[in-house]
Order: structure tokens, then sequence, then C-alpha cells
């Protein structure tokens, strides 16, 4: 079992700036991919951004490829989503996921396989 905490939500003005950390206990954090998540109200949960174990692959949605940035620390089982140039748009709760060794962009890989944290509220205000 994984668990994972996020912290660092907030409120902010668009173009403003956050940084999100998750922090992860319970198993080999090495051993983990690491995702960043996001749901807005009436709306899906949707893929925001992955790194590989070692961090040396990432992956991007779209909407954020260029604003946001995942970034992990295996020696503080943590991982990181830099946020800036925020749009209102991007008002969601997010939400870290585990996946055990590989790192994808399918949002449905981290449903059928994965740990998540409680999620952290963004809200970005025009």
């Amino acid at each position: 079992q994984v668990q994972l905490v996020e912290s660092g939500g907030g409120l902010v003005q668009a173009g403003g700036s956050l940084r999100l950390s998750c922090a992860a206990s319970g198993r080999t954090f090495s051993n983990y991919a690491m995702g960043w998540f996001r749901q807005a109200p009436g709306k899906e949960r949707e893929f925001v951004a992955a790194i590989s174990r070692s961090g040396d692959i990432t992956y991007y949605a779209d909407s954020v490829k260029g604003r946001f940035t995942i970034s992990r620390d295996n020696a503080k089982n943590t991982v990181y989503l830099q946020m800036n140039s925020l749009k209102p748009e991007d008002t969601a709760v997010y939400y870290c996921a585990a996946r055990l060794w590989v790192a994808t962009p399918t949002r449905a890989d981290w449903v059928e396989n994965g740990y998540w944290g409680q999620g952290t509220q963004v809200t970005v205000s025009s």
C-alpha cells in the first residue's frame, strides 16, 4: 500500500504560480512512477502530468505543456508540480497518483493500477 498526501493548493490570480507537493509513504518510492491528475466540477478526472521512476521521462497533457513542470525527489519521497501562467480553466482538485514501475499518459492505466491521494484544491481567479 502507498499513502499519498498532497499539499500546496490554494487561491491564485490568473497568471500566477503555485507549486504542489505530494509526499509518499508505505513502499519504496523509487519503484513507482508518479502522476498528477485534476478534476473540475462536473467533469471527469483528467491526466495532467507523469514522471518515470528515475525522473528522466515526463509526459504532459497538451493543455499544460509549457506551463507546468513535474519533478521528483526520490530522497524525500516527494513529487512536485510547478504550475506557472495559471488560467481560470486550471481550477480543479489536483490529485497525486502512484503507479508501479511504468509512467504512462493514459488515465485508465492509473485508474486500474494506481494509488491516489485525497486531492488539493487549486482555484484560479480571473
